[in-house]
């Protein structure tokens, strides 16, 4: 279910970050900021709330690529009773994160269209979560000589870059799957 209240959403949001600094022992300020797509007409963009988080504990929830940030923004989604694929309308940030992972996933995704149109051999990406793969997915859409596909499951979903029109080329993971059993 969508947003409804933002002000409501935005105290939910909040509440639990305090209990977070109080009982966790975390150490991050927060700023909260709700955009309502009503105010753009017809078509326009569902409510989101976006949290941006400061302060002295951001390389904690930054570190691991990004996983403790992830995991906020998936706990406040299902505070908010948001449908899995509503997550994407609360947003959580950090030291500017998301934008630099975005430029990096950006320029390997370029770098691994390259080398397969030079060599015709697939690509594969370490596994990712959704948003990740999204974001490949996209830069490689417009680059020519190139299609992509997501392959595996959970946490072993990874994307590969095909030459265009390759995509029964078989492919090997170039990363150990994740799970249970001996490391």
């Amino acid at each position: 279910m969508p947003i409804d209240d933002l002000q409501q959403s935005a105290q939910k949001i909040a509440g639990f970050l305090n209990t977070l600094n109080k009982l966790g022992g975390m150490r991050l300020k927060y700023r909260i900021s709700a955009s309502d797509g009503a105010s753009e007409g017809e078509g326009a963009a569902p409510r989101q709330i976006s949290v941006e988080l400061a302060g002295p504990d951001v390389p904690l929830v930054i570190q691991h690529n990004g996983e403790l940030l992830r995991a906020l923004e998936t706990l406040a989604a299902q505070m908010l009773r948001l449908d899995h694929h509503e997550h994407h309308m609360v947003s959580f940030d950090a030291g500017n994160f998301k934008a630099l992972r975005a430029e990096e996933l950006r320029l390997s995704a370029e770098a691994a269209a390259e080398k397969v149109r030079q060599t015709g051999v697939p690509y594969s990406f370490p596994p990712m979560n959704s948003r990740e793969r999204r974001m490949l997915h996209m830069v490689c859409r417009t680059l020519p000589g190139v299609e992509t596909a997501s392959v595996g499951e959970g946490a072993n979903r990874f994307l590969v870059v095909y030459p265009e029109g390759k995509t029964d080329l078989p492919v090997a993971p170039a990363f150990k799957p994740r799970g249970f059993g001996r490391r």
